[in-house]
């Protein structure tokens, strides 16, 4: 068995942040819903779409360090160590935000791993050269397959769908959407992880 795991929105949890960022900018009322969809689609709606781009480099770039990882995450890979489960982490990320100042979201997101001992620490058994940041999806997709990945966790269904059959697709779903398809399996929280590979 060989775990591929994706990053934003799977290992790291940017909800809240980019709900304060929004708030901090006078974007949104501090009542809607602390979710990271709930404040891109009011930000759609209410016509200011390039902000909401701004937001994402702020968030993935300078401000990541306030991101914190989801629960039970870490706790779940000290498990799967212990089962010398090997996992790679392979994220699709662009280099350079798309709008705003110029800055290596590679590098601020290996930082985050490393400020969390995530990676290079005896605990999750992750080092640095088993994370993977892919500039497109297909480059993604493509060392998934390359790594022999068996088993692949990703809270993006299009992501899922792209991977090639005899992987098997295991889609993370915290907020619950009910996704439709027989051919993979949804957990709801990190704790779940470990059965579902067992």
């Amino acid at each position: 068995m060989v775990l591929g795991i994706d990053f934003d929105n799977t290992i790291i949890k940017y909800d809240e942040l980019f709900h304060k960022i929004a708030c901090e900018k006078g974007l949104i009322s501090a009542e809607l819903p602390k979710q990271k969809n709930a404040v891109r689609d009011y930000l759609r709606e209410s016509g200011v779409e390039d902000e909401w781009t701004i937001i994402q480099g702020e968030v993935y770039g300078e401000r990541i360090k306030e991101a914190v990882p989801f629960s039970g995450m870490l706790e779940t890979l000290q498990k799967l160590n212990a089962k010398q489960i090997p996992i790679n982490i392979v994220s699709h990320k662009t280099r350079e935000p798309y709008l705003g100042p110029k800055r290596d979201l590679h590098e601020a997101a290996l930082s985050w791993l490393k400020l969390n001992q995530i990676i290079d620490t005896e605990a999750s058994g992750v080092k640095e050269d088993e994370v993977f940041f892919e500039v497109t999806k297909e480059d993604k997709i493509n060392r998934i397959v390359q790594l022999g990945c068996t088993h692949y966790l990703d809270d993006l269904p299009e992501i899922l769908e792209m991977i090639p059959q005899g992987i098997s697709k295991i889609l993370f779903s915290p907020n619950g959407e009910e996704i439709i398809n027989s051919n993979w399996t949804v957990i709801r929280s990190w704790n779940d992880l470990p059965s579902v590979l067992s």
